[in-house]
């Protein structure tokens, strides 16, 4: 038996059909429901048949627009989004030296709350910091949520795809003021679209 098929059984004997569990890709990615975000990922960690001591990253993820555009059937391995936003996190076994990727979906897509992961692993602070910062998720339980990437003044969360590509304001020093003030955005939207141009039979017996 295999590394994977080894942990894919592990993770079923310990969560049943509370968990889902796709691999794909050599990886196994573990997707549970938000109010029992905190609690799997505590047995995770401690349960000594898998040990994930480290989560070496974590992420937001909007899934506004997934599959818009698509030619064909979805993979078997592709996301069935279960809302808009998700908490990613990526982890690691140093005693079993495993790794894994859990997730999970915030109830409210208007207000994306989740709990946060800072006492089960403290290196997930300014990751959970970031994701705040960037896709506007809150982690209930967070010692220190604030703006990690962008300024303080900032407004809008600019890694949701509903973020305009300009943004809301933006900032200047004003030297008769002699400070940074913000101001709406004065640059015209505008749409560049590549014009390519190729001769007759471009391509053909090259």
């Amino acid at each position: 038996m295999s590394r994977l098929d080894n942990l894919h059984q592990q993770l079923v004997a310990l969560l049943g059909e509370q968990a889902r569990i796709t691999v794909a890709y050599d990886e196994i990615t573990l997707e549970v429901s938000a109010d029992v975000w905190e609690s799997t990922c505590l047995r995770l960690r401690d349960e000594p048949s898998l040990r994930f001591e480290s989560c070496i990253d974590l992420c937001g993820v909007d899934f506004s627009t997934y599959g818009v555009g698509k030619v064909g059937e979805a993979s078997q391995s592709a996301v069935v989004p279960s809302g808009r936003f998700a908490v990613v996190a990526h982890l690691l076994s140093l005693t079993h030296n495993a790794r894994m990727r859990v997730r999970t979906f915030a109830a409210n897509s208007d207000f994306p709350v989740v709990d946060s992961l800072v006492n089960v692993w403290p290196s997930v602070n300014w990751f959970e910091r970031e994701a705040f910062d960037l896709f506007g998720i809150v982690f209930e339980g967070h010692p220190d949520l604030r703006r990690i990437l962008t300024d303080y003044g900032f407004i809008g969360h600019p890694f949701r795809k509903d973020f305009p590509v300009y943004g809301n304001v933006e900032m200047r020093y004003d030297p008769e003021q002699g400070r940074v003030v913000y101001q709406p955005v004065t640059i015209d939207p505008r749409e560049n679209i590549p014009r390519v141009i190729r001769e007759d039979g471009y391509g053909i017996g090259r």
